[in-house]
């Protein structure tokens, strides 16, 4: 059953204003505006999003509404030779558009494309329809995806100051005045200004519940630090299949579906690598394009997972055509996030995903190219193909000198054996008749570190050093 577009109504208004009209407000025309004459709003004339033809855009638009189960009516790319202030198309288009509508039963437009406050009202009137536009589309599809405390405030958050600079929208008697009640504002207080106030008034509060949400999470990562486990982050362009490569490496029940942002929140999994080593692995939201700054400034708190990460595993789907102008969003995604190029060198490895897709000839040359790469991995993460080869990578990448022990645990011991199994690799185990365990193990310096100060003065012999 199809459910209308969340509103998240925070001052009797909404993003998306109810009208009066008989077409269905779930069957959607999208349209991607192709600027001949770009305004400086315009985040798509950004470097990555340049290298990106106009028909991927185009079908990732309409990806986005059936996330969101729109029913998508028409997809058209629309060209704009001067951007009109007021409506951003010109007469005879949104008369074109408007027919459409009426042929096809729709009851929304999407347009691909930042639309300032004045323009979505002006388009909902000519056209008597709803009008989104790609910022108010993503912030519904997050707000579908959020299922943690952290995720929903962020997108609440995203939200809000989505909807504090569009509330001329819904206000043609702007200059409507109130008298002043009490302490809640002057005289002469126009009923937008206490809106924006009140919208403010939540924007902060939101704010401080995240930062105590976020002061949480920065606990958990002091702890797990303590315990030095390394972090792998997966990161990638939405719908890269990450999510099904954290299932296929961890067994985890992750959500792993054929849509955009099925990962919103991130995932923590604990696993062993195949020489021992026990690591955690994070999912984390997917990226896109022109994804507008204050939504990257409202999921810093998720993608801060990404920035602790000792190693970073950026998935790409390479049956899409248009992958490597992904992969630019991704790598300036993460710059912005303070992860420059020299330091991805060390950090990333390169995970070209879905090479069961291919055909034959071209999934030989990807995985000829990957074997010849020291920082690319080609799998499938449906399939397993080159999923053991990811693995001995991640496991060389995070091996260090570790050193090579056996430790004695007395009976009074003995609790702390399952933090051994834990935190080192054990090789072999010998019971004695008096009750006490020797382990042969392997374990990294903090980790012996911590096993001393866990047990005291415990007997150990030194054996050698072995570098993995």
């Amino acid at each position: 059953m199809r459910t209308a577009i969340s509103t998240r109504d925070t001052s009797n208004e909404s993003i998306i204003p109810e009208q009066e009209k008989h077409r269905d407000d779930m069957r959607a025309v999208v349209l991607v505006p192709v600027l001949k004459q770009r305004d400086t709003r315009d985040t798509a004339a950004t470097p990555a999003a340049a290298g990106r033809s106009v028909e991927a855009k185009l079908e990732e638009a309409k990806g986005l509404a059936l996330a969101i189960d729109l029913e998508v009516t028409q997809g058209l790319i629309v060209a704009v030779n001067q951007p009109r202030p007021a409506t951003l198309f010109g007469t005879g288009k949104i008369e074109e558009i408007g027919h459409l509508l009426d042929e096809t039963n729709s009851g929304l437009v999407i347009v691909d494309h930042p639309l300032t406050p004045v323009q979505q009202r002006n388009l909902e009137k000519h056209w008597n329809a709803k009008v989104i536009d790609r910022t108010g589309l993503i912030l519904e599809i997050f707000g579908r995806r959020a299922s943690t405390k952290e995720g929903t405030l962020q997108v609440d958050l995203a939200h809000l100051n989505y909807q504090k600079g569009r509330l001329v929208r819904s206000w043609t008697h702007l200059e409507r005045q109130r008298g002043g009640a009490g302490f809640m504002g002057g005289p002469g207080e126009t009923q937008i200004e206490a809106d924006r106030r009140l919208l403010q008034e939540r924007i902060v509060k939101l704010e401080r519940e995240l930062e105590q949400v976020v002061r949480t999470r920065q606990l958990h990562r002091a702890k797990r630090r303590k315990v030095p486990h390394p972090i792998v982050a997966l990161v990638g362009y939405t719908n890269a299949g990450k999510s099904t490569l954290f299932n296929r490496i961890t067994g985890a029940g992750v959500l792993a579906e054929d849509m955009l942002f099925a990962t919103l929140d991130p995932t923590l999994r604990r696993m062993k690598l195949p020489h021992g080593r026990t690591v955690i692995l994070s999912d984390t939201v997917g990226f896109i394009s022109d994804l507008p700054t204050h939504l990257v400034a409202a999921f810093r708190a998720t993608l801060e997972e990404v920035l602790e990460a000792d190693l970073i595993l950026h998935v790409r789907d390479m049956s899409d055509p248009d992958n490597a102008a992904q992969s630019a969003d991704v790598l300036r995604i993460l710059g912005d996030l303070g992860i420059d190029e020299k330091e991805a060198e060390h950090r990333i490895i390169e995970v070209w995903n879905k090479v069961d897709r291919l055909d034959p000839e071209a999934h030989d040359a990807i995985m000829q190219r990957a074997e010849g790469s020291a920082n690319i991995r080609a799998v499938s993460a449906i399939t397993g193909e080159g999923v053991d080869a990811l693995m001995d990578e991640i496991s060389k990448r995070l091996s260090g000198v570790l050193t090579e022990t056996t430790v004695v645990l007395s009976v009074e011991q003995l609790p702390l054996i399952s933090w051994v199994y834990s935190n080192s690799i054990v090789d072999g185990r010998e019971d004695h008749e008096d009750g006490s365990v020797a382990l042969d193990v392997r374990l990294s310096e903090a980790q012996a570190a911590e096993l001393e100060r866990k047990l005291g003065k415990t007997t150990t012999r030194e054996r050698e050093n072995w570098e993995r």
